[in-house]
């Protein structure tokens, strides 16, 4: 194990089987095919971790406000997975088109965004030029009159303060931030390999230190890409309950029963629907991702009830998103568990 500073000056425990990268990192480029090890992957000179529990390999970029692989607005900047690998089979990979570090939505991986369903912590009460907070990027400035846009380019003004502790298996994220409008909070997330098979933890602590309550959603965006395949014929999702889309998918996409299947080449639009169905019983969380050509896929499951849920997709990346409550008066912890189970032949 070894000592080292990020560019924020965070100390950072590096083991040797992990590779914390802090050269110049290049900016917009096209995505890469990943390799079936993460061995090599595009933008490796970004601020990374890699981690294994002797079978699965990740590749994990790190939040750093001037060299970080995602600085954009809207996604959790911690838990960032460039690359998983199991048995010479890959999970995650870049999805997008074009690449820019501070996009919206240049960020792969089981990522995290905390979404009100109707606006942003403080947005309805900032004017413009006044400020909000999302959780795990910082406190952002207001552009206009108009609703909150997720896709918005808000300016972030403070990061609030990261903490970066990598081991060989896993990365423990720490953000702590303060603001002007009497929110403020730590947020830790623990993202881990199992030591005895192959799932993938995700673990949650968020810390009202402010003086109002924090009240959101979040959700796993997921962004599955089994083996860098297109979306077609064989990948299908399957829920514990019968899925009810608020409106029709495209033709490509259909459901059978408790299933959700590709059955034609996913081309534009991609499927986005709203999903019911499901009850307040935490069992309904246990979503499956499966490639049933290639036997491949991704078991998603957690220890919280699901709130809402969303199913969206592209040619190239499928997300079964299931969101979950978060509420933590001041002074109080909220915590909550995420898994991912891979399988491969």
């Amino acid at each position: 194990m070894t000592l080292g500073r990020n560019a924020l000056g965070t100390l950072v425990l590096v083991p040797v089987m992990a590779l914390f990268s802090q050269t110049g990192a290049s900016q917009a480029a096209n995505p890469t095919v990943m390799p079936a090890d993460c061995a090599e992957l595009p933008h490796s000179d970004y601020p990374m971790a890699r981690i294994t529990n002797g079978q699965v390999k990740a590749v994990v970029f790190l939040p750093d406000a001037e060299k970080g692989y995602y600085r954009g607005p809207r996604f959790d900047w911690s838990g960032v997975v460039g690359c998983l690998s199991l048995n010479g089979h890959t999970f995650f990979g870049e999805w997008f088109s074009k690449y820019d570090p501070l996009g919206n939505d240049a960020i792969t991986g089981p990522v995290e965004e905390f979404r009100h369903p109707t606006s942003e912590i403080g947005y309805d009460d900032a004017a413009p030029g006044g400020l909000f907070v999302k959780i795990g990027v910082g406190v952002l400035k207001r552009t206009d009159d108009k609703p909150y846009k997720f896709g918005g380019a808000y300016e972030i003004v403070d990061h609030g303060k990261w903490t970066v502790k990598v081991k060989k298996n896993s990365v423990t994220f720490r953000q702590e931030l303060h603001s002007t409008i009497g929110v403020a909070y730590v947020y830790e997330k623990v993202l881990s390999l199992d030591r005895h098979g192959n799932v993938l933890h995700l673990e949650h602590h968020l810390k009202n230190i402010g003086t109002k309550p924090i009240d959101t959603e979040v959700y796993d965006h997921d962004f599955f890409m089994l083996d860098q395949k297109p979306i077609g014929p064989g990948l299908q999702v399957t829920y514990p309950f019968i899925p009810v889309p608020d409106k029709p998918f495209v033709p490509s996409v259909e459901v059978d029963g408790k299933v959700v299947k590709v059955v034609a080449p996913v081309g534009r639009p991609g499927p986005g629907a709203y999903i019911t169905g499901y009850s307040n019983k935490v069992s309904d969380y246990d979503v499956t991702t499966e490639d049933t050509g290639a036997k491949i896929g991704v078991e998603q499951t957690s220890d919280s009830a699901i709130v809402r849920s969303y199913f969206w997709g592209t040619s190239k990346t499928i997300c079964p998103e299931l969101y979950l409550k978060v509420h933590a008066e001041p002074g109080k912890t909220q915590g909550w568990k995420i898994n991912y189970r891979f399988f491969t032949p």
